[in-house]
């Protein structure tokens, strides 16, 4: 009988050799990898701020115009990721390389829109405003991994392709 723990999965990689060139020849790439630490800078500010109303009461407006900027860094990275994923995937949206990534943004994005509806409508008090900012960073945080472990993927693909191409 076959041990199939012993046998290793494979795993189809992330760009075929032409959509990598489409990405490495890409401006949109250099802006998703200059919008992605901007917007975590951007929400760790924010973060703080929030907690810190959260936590004494003090700040309400720097928290909220906070989670005002960094929804704004947020719609501006997907629109650009949009074009980035149209550009190497032909695809604006869910190629498959990103599905769940892109799945999980629109939670993202569901909840920081929540969170703006609120803040214009009044429908949630300060307190429920700032704990709905909160959960929109804990989703944010969850995807912003999801990211960085396709681009550690994205490493190892072309890391083990160059490796294969040295062997031959």
């Amino acid at each position: 009988m076959l041990n199939q723990a012993a046998s290793p999965a494979v795993r189809t990689a992330l760009y075929t050799p032409q959509e990598r060139e489409r990405r490495d020849a890409s401006v949109w790439t250099l802006v998703q990898g200059l919008l992605a630490p901007l917007q975590f800078l951007v929400f760790l500010v924010s973060l703080v701020l929030v907690v810190r109303f959260l936590m004494t009461g003090q700040g309400e407006q720097a928290a909220a115009l906070s989670v005002l900027v960094k929804t704004l860094t947020l719609y501006t990275i997907m629109v650009t990721g949009c074009i980035w994923e149209k550009v190497v995937f032909d695809r604006w949206l869910f190629a498959p390389a990103f599905y769940w990534e892109d799945m999980f943004s629109m939670l993202v994005l569901a909840l920081h829109t929540a969170y703006v509806l609120a803040w214009t409508t009044g429908s949630l008090g300060s307190q429920q405003q700032m704990w709905l900012a909160l959960a929109a960073y804990t989703a944010y945080v969850i995807n912003a991994a999801q990211f960085i472990w396709k681009l550690r993927m994205a490493r190892l693909d072309h890391a083990a392709s160059l490796a294969a191409g040295a062997a031959t």
